[in-house]
This record gives C-alpha cells, structure tokens and sequence, in this order.
C-alpha cells in the first residue's frame, strides 16, 4: 500500500469512526416530536438570588434587569445582585438606579466570569448569611420572556437541581455570524437539550441562562470554576458526579451575538480553547463515567473532544496528500477530491440540522423569511470556521476578553414591529 493509498484509506476510516461517534444526535431530532414532558408539580414559593457579572455593560443592563422586574413571578422572594467588574463605564450606576443591589470588583490579573462569579458568591455568603433556594445566573445582555422565571421555578419545583433553558438570540438578522451562532443555540435547545432532558439523561449549560439550588452551591462552593469555558467545566464538573442538568424549553432568554468576524474569531478562539482546558482536566472523570455506564458522560465527551480531533485529522491528511502528490508528480487532484469529498458531505450534513431547526422553530425565529432562508446556506460556512479557529488555539495563547454588546430593548422592539417579537406587540 502506497503512503497516498494509506492516507486515502485513513480519511475514509476517520469518516467512518465520525458517523459512529455522532449517529446518536440524529436519533436526538425525532424525540421533542414524539414524546411529551411529564406534568409538573404543584410550584413551590422559592426564594431566589439572580447574578449578573457585567464588565462595561451600561448600554444593555438596564434591559435586563427591567425585564427581571416584568417577570410574572413574584417580586418578593427573588433579590438581583450585579458584580461590575473592572468596569470603567457607568454599569454600577445604571444597574443601582434600575434597583439591583452592586458590588465592584477591581482585579486585572484574574480576569474572567469565573472569577467574577466567585466574588459575587463571597459577597453573598457574607451579607446574606440565610441563603436563597436557588441562584440564577445572567449575562448583561440577556432580556427574557416574562414568564422565564415561573416557568424555570416549576422546572426547578419538580426536584431538578440544576436548570437550563431556552436561548434564543436579540440580533439573529443581523447578518451571516450572528445567524450563524443564533441557529447553533436554537438547534442546541431544541434537539440537544430538550431531547437529552425528555429521555432523561443529563443536558448541558450553554454560556447563560441557568439556575443552580443551594445544594448544589454548598456541595461545590463559592464558583470554583475559572477555566475559559466556566459554563462547560461546571457541566462536566456536576455530570461527572451523578448529577443532571433539566431544562426547560417554555423558559425563553434571548442575548446579543457578535456579528463582527473578529470578534467572533476572538470569542470562539476562547470557546476552542476552553473546550481542551475542560478535556484536559476532567477527560480522566468523562472516561471512568463512560466506564461505569453513564451516557451523559458519553454525550458530554462527545460535545467537547471528538468532533474537532477527527476533522483536524482528516483535513491534515489531505493536506499531506496533496504536499506528496506535488512532490510524487502525481498532482493535487487526488487531494482536492478527498477534501472537497470531506466538506462537501460537512455541508450537506449541517445544512440538514440547520433545515430542521429553521422549519421547527420558525417562528421562534425573529427575521424576515428571506433571511431565514439566506442564512441556512450560510450557515454551514459559519461552522467551518471552527475548523482554522480550532487550529490556531494549538498554537496560540488565548485569554478571556469580553465581548461589546451594543442590542438595547428598544432596537429589538423596533425591529419587532417588522418581524412580529412577542415583546414588540
């Protein structure tokens, strides 16, 4: 067997184990479809603290936090406590003004949510020694439905200690990246998460929008999750230890996606790098889980490790296909056709999760149709954009950096007058 040969025979194997490895998600799309959500319990009055870390966030804040003072929920029992962190704008004014109780936070060495967090737990421990049944978490920019937090609470009053819910996006027509990261979040609600939670395995935290109980906050302390990717590590951290994350798909929250290329290479440089920080420290933990029978651990390897491993695999063995055909005489065609072979069926395959997103969530979706439409071709491309992303962190020192976020409430109402937003009525 000639190298060419050899390395032809392995991109065809690394196709194969790719199939194997991820069949199970596809498996996942009929489930919201065919099985229903058992009914809940009678709600319980739980107490709640509501955390916001926000560093240089006065234009978005006051949104979120107004759209905490709509909730349906009670008032009474739920306190909001923003951390400004290392702000040098006007977030701590703003977010005293629109009634939350801040606390700022100085520190340019540990830098990062995670420590942000950390901090804001302290504070908590010290000035509110009783506690709170449950503890929700936010970035500045998010705004939610009104009934976020009483559908969350009757999620978390079934007895599920860790709670998630649905992520939408404030700006998905923007243009092709925030389109691109929007259709990701939607596809990841409805047929990861949502499925994961009907067939009772455990689902995962996607960046914001979740609720921890008291339990869970004693059991790990005071935020002890500083990795690039906080809302991953705290995932594998919980599921590695018998514990589930429930999600709640009537829970709507819808935050701000960058739309800049740089920003967003940037931002998921740090995702890129994260995800192998999280593989590094907790693989040992995926792997005796995995042994002892648990396929949430299974699922979360899968989510964090294989997918990027095996592609980076198969493009380097074309590319030295074609780096041997140039030197062998033989050309670069056999080369240009494995790799276009590779993409071509990546592309056929996302563009077929992005398809069934789209049409199921449709009106979930807040953009013309033409839009809806456009962005499914280019969703694709904006996922292969992963692959150089990925690339580069092995070689490359990534640091957290925040993100601007610019979509105020009032530019999403105006855009709802065009687009039909349940907020914009």
């Amino acid at each position: 067997m000639t190298i060419m040969e050899m390395l032809q025979w392995t991109n065809t194997v690394i196709g194969i184990l790719f199939f194997v490895l991820y069949a199970y998600q596809f498996l996942y799309i009929p489930v919201p479809w065919l099985r229903r959500e058992k009914p809940h319990s009678a709600p319980k009055a739980n107490r709640y603290a509501v955390l916001i870390c926000a560093r240089n966030e006065e234009q978005v804040i006051g949104d979120l936090i107004a759209s905490l003072r709509a909730q349906t929920y009670d008032a009474a029992p739920v306190r909001i406590f923003v951390l400004a962190d290392n702000c040098t704008d006007s977030t701590a004014i703003v977010a005293r003004c629109a009634g939350a109780t801040v606390y700022e936070r100085f520190n340019t060495e540990k830098v990062g949510k995670g420590y942000a967090l950390q901090t804001l737990l302290h504070y908590l421990e010290r000035d509110c020694p009783d506690g709170f049944d449950g503890y929700f978490v936010f970035d500045a920019d998010n705004i939610l439905e009104p009934d976020y937090i009483e559908r969350m609470n009757e999620t978390f009053s079934d007895g599920h200690k860790i709670v998630t819910g649905y992520r939408n996006s404030k700006n998905y027509g923007d243009n092709w990246i925030s389109a691109g990261y929007a259709l990701w979040f939607l596809r990841e609600s409805r047929y990861l998460n949502h499925a994961r939670f009907l067939l009772g395995t455990s689902c995962a935290i996607s960046g914001t929008g979740f609720l921890f109980s008291r339990e869970v906050l004693e059991e790990m302390g005071p935020w002890p999750f500083h990795l690039l990717t906080e809302d991953i590590e705290f995932s594998v951290y919980q599921i590695t230890r018998g514990q589930k994350v429930a999600f709640c798909p009537d829970a709507v929250l819808y935050d701000e996606q960058p739309t800049s290329f740089r920003q967003s290479w940037r931002q998921r440089q740090r995702w890129a790098k994260g995800y192998l920080q999280v593989f590094r420290y907790y693989g040992k933990d995926l792997l005796r889980g995995m042994g002892r029978g648990s396929f949430s651990c299974f699922d979360m390897s899968m989510s964090i490790m294989p997918a990027f491993l095996l592609t980076t695999l198969s493009f380097l063995c074309s590319s030295t296909m074609a780096i041997i055909g140039i030197l062998s005489g033989v050309g670069i065609l056999p080369a240009l056709h494995a790799l276009g072979q590779m993409f071509l069926s990546m592309y056929a395959t996302l563009f077929f999760l992005g398809v069934v997103a789209t049409v199921s969530e449709w009106h979930c979706i807040h953009t013309s149709a033409a839009k809806k439409i456009a962005y499914l071709f280019t969703f694709p491309l904006f996922m292969f954009t992963y692959l150089p992303i990925s690339l580069s962190v092995l070689f490359q020192k990534v640091e957290w950096k925040p993100i601007e976020h610019r979509v105020s409430a009032a530019s999403m109402r105006r855009q709802g007058e065009q687009n039909l937003l349940p907020f914009g009525e």
